[in-house]
């Protein structure tokens, strides 16, 4: 065998089928469109158009709500953690935060902090500096020696107003 032998199989590659090129190709004049109506002219957008009967996407039900004040975690686990200080990704002798985590790929997203849980072991003797963590992964973090610390992260301004009203009306009904 030789370089200029080399072929893809037969049928691995299919060109396209070029459309309106003429009777003899098979998709001429119409071009595969049928005759007449909406649906053979350029520039159609019906996707979800039902003949003016109400759309199925508009007949079902909604389901849910986004919470304006739900806050909005990247979520790590102690297992995960001692995964990455063992492949040296992480350097457990300084203190462990959201910018060390994002840096080592480890948290991603999370506009309000990281939060960690205790799914897996942590052997490592680690400070953290966290916007939360669960009782479970404190306990496990504590008994391997190490320590975390819950920073609050500052609030937003629509909450910060929500509080200022919640203390004016306490003033007021005194």
């Amino acid at each position: 065998m030789k370089l200029n032998d080399i072929r893809d199989n037969p049928g691995a590659r299919k060109s396209r089928i070029r459309v309106g090129r003429g009777i003899g190709s098979g998709k001429g004049k119409t071009g595969g469109r049928g005759q007449k109506g909406q649906k053979s002219r350029s520039g159609v957008a019906i996707k979800g158009f039902e003949g003016g009967q109400m759309p199925l996407h508009m007949r079902l039900p909604k389901r849910g709500f986004n919470n304006p004040f739900g806050k909005d975690f990247a979520e790590v686990n102690l297992g995960m953690v001692q995964k990455f200080i063992d492949a040296k990704k992480l350097d457990a002798k300084k203190v462990i935060d959201h910018e060390a985590l994002q840096a080592a790929g480890l948290a991603r997203g999370g506009k309000d902090g990281v939060r960690l849980l205790g799914k897996g072991e942590l052997t490592a003797k680690v400070k953290f500096l966290v916007a939360g963590a669960s009782k479970g992964a404190i306990e496990a973090v504590e008994k391997a020696g190490g320590s975390v610390e819950v920073i609050a992260k500052a609030q937003p301004e629509h909450e910060k107003k929500a509080a200022r009203t919640e203390a004016n009306k306490a003033k007021k009904a005194k």
